[in-house]
């Protein structure tokens, strides 16, 4: 480290004084010693160094959490066939855009087919029923026929109605439509149409395969509205509170800080001891957020004032911190005394500093080139 202070001093008295004279500037312009630095104020010019005073910064408590970019249930869908059949259509792929309403797989089955036939004789017999009911109704109340006859003849008849609903309800989950069923028009095939608005995200059929109700066939999720679900620790949820500001990142995309806040909190314990806070994205529809992306959040309960310098004015050197900061100041230069200081935390390009109080107001420091400068 001194080695490199040195020569870098060196390099910089010669680009800024000229070689034919560096030697006598190095002399004059510049002393250095152990905790103590000597700068002429044009070394200090043609450096861009600053000083600057401590100033009062404000500075978040933040709880640390791990998480997930999510989206709600309702924009999440997983597509199944209401009956199994064979895949006779279908021409997605993954990442592709689908529309509510719009075709995504046409299954074939023989069993559709019989289903119909069930549904038009279930009809037919029901007209006949209808009229049978309604007659022995008559009779009965005229006092005609008898009570059995009566009781049978509605049984029959409300038994028949409940298949024929029960049918046609079957038919409109498969998406065929009784009204072609009883116009005669028959189809081995049936249609199933996407629920929502979004990308196919998992596609798990081909041509031709045989998918069974409890086989999911693809997965669709619309990203219009996303959101952090994010786990926070049992020992800080009481630090926890609906509409505190959330910051975060995607570390393996992007160095990025994005902002949201905290919309709902968990009321169960989780078997990692963890409990869940939802948080909504400010502007996330504008970013290219990927459900499934793993972020780390900072969720800002409190904010305190502290003393502060920039971040570059403190420099870390075998796990302690220092600053520069200006003993006097001469006609021809500054003299810069290396003081230890204790750091809290890093915000907005300040470093809170805990040992303030033992500095006056008026001290300055060397706020812009003191990197090079400090030496262990």
């Amino acid at each position: 480290m001194k080695k490199l202070f040195y020569f870098l001093l060196s390099t910089i008295l010669l680009l800024s004084s000229g070689c034919g004279n560096g030697e006598k500037n190095t002399t004059d312009e510049m002393q250095s010693k152990k905790g103590q630095v000597v700068l002429s104020k044009q070394q200090f010019e043609n450096s861009g160094m600053l000083l600057g005073t401590l100033k009062t910064q404000s500075f978040p408590e933040v709880v640390k959490v791990n998480g997930l970019i999510d989206v709600p249930p309702e924009n999440r869908a997983i597509i199944n066939a209401t009956l199994g059949g064979y895949i006779k259509e279908t021409s997605w792929l993954v990442g592709d855009l689908v529309k509510k309403g719009q075709v995504l797989v046409v299954i074939e089955n023989p069993e559709f087919v019989k289903m119909q036939q069930e549904y038009l004789e279930a009809k037919e017999q029901l007209n006949y029923l209808k009229s049978e009911y309604e007659r022995q109704r008559t009779l009965f109340e005229e006092k005609i026929s008898s009570q059995k006859s009566f009781l049978k003849t509605e049984s029959e008849f409300k038994m028949t109605t409940a298949k024929f609903n029960g049918l046609k309800k079957q038919l409109e989950m498969l998406n065929i439509s009784p009204e072609l069923v009883e116009q005669g028009k028959l189809t081995a095939t049936a249609n199933i149409y996407s629920p929502i608005n979004g990308s196919i995200t998992d596609l798990r059929i081909s041509k031709g395969s045989y998918v069974s109700p409890a086989s999911p066939i693809m997965e669709i999720i619309d990203n219009s509205h996303i959101h952090l679900e994010l786990s926070v620790f049992e020992k800080d949820i009481m630090k926890i509170k609906k509409e505190q500001p959330i910051q975060f990142r995607i570390p393996e995309a992007s160095e990025e800080i994005f902002d949201a806040e905290v919309h709902l909190i968990g009321t169960s314990i989780g078997d990692n001891r963890s409990i869940k806070v939802h948080g909504h994205l400010n502007n996330g529809s504008e970013k290219n957020f990927l459900t499934g992306m793993f972020v780390e959040a900072n969720i800002i309960t409190d904010k305190k004032d502290f003393s502060a310098l920039p971040s570059e004015a403190v420099v870390s050197v075998d796990e302690a911190f220092y600053a520069l900061r200006l003993m006097e100041e001469t006609e021809d230069s500054y003299i810069l005394e290396q003081v230890e200081v204790l750091p809290q935390g890093n915000y907005s390009g300040y470093t809170g500093i805990l040992s303030a109080d033992v500095f006056e107001p008026s001290d300055k420091f060397l706020v812009k080139g003191a990197f090079y400068l400090i030496t262990e």
